[in-house]
């Protein structure tokens, strides 16, 4: 893991939003070369588990779905626990009130010092910045 000075943690569910759509992908391969995106092993996995649904729902073929996110570790850079699990019991701390399963994601951001890239509400009230992806432009653009 290289430290960038510009980056980002990203979250399961704009990992998801990359495989399935398009704004979310288009940032992330627009600003690859300028900002570093990382995000907790797990969250790969948890993407993983969400596929099968999304994508009956959208009637998208999953091995691509499943194809799509494998390839996404070429632009978000996964992160071993082995890095991350010295914040844990910080993490945990934090996000307790809200969703304790989102620890990994809160210690890679105490880990990197970084804001977190979300969807989730439960991120708030962390002492992290969270940006949801309407407000990403303005952190890519001012970064």
């Amino acid at each position: 893991m290289t430290m960038d000075t510009k980056c980002l943690v990203v979250d399961a569910n704009i990992l998801l939003s990359a495989v399935f759509g398009v704004r979310v992908r288009a940032l992330l391969h627009e600003y690859a070369d300028t900002i570093g995106f990382y995000t907790p092993d797990v969250c790969f996995e948890e993407a993983q588990k969400h596929i099968p649904a999304i994508s009956l729902q959208k009637k998208v073929n999953p091995l691509a779905a499943f194809e799509f996110l494998k390839r996404m570790n070429r632009l978000v850079e996964p992160v071993s626990i082995n890095l991350y699990e010295e914040h844990e019991a910080t993490a945990r701390r934090r996000i307790a009130a809200r969703d304790i399963k989102d620890w990994p994601v809160v210690a890679t951001a105490l880990l990197v010092q970084r804001s977190i890239w979300t969807e989730d509400q439960d991120f708030f009230g962390t002492g992290i910045a969270t940006w949801t992806t309407n407000n990403m432009e303005v952190f890519l653009h001012d970064s």
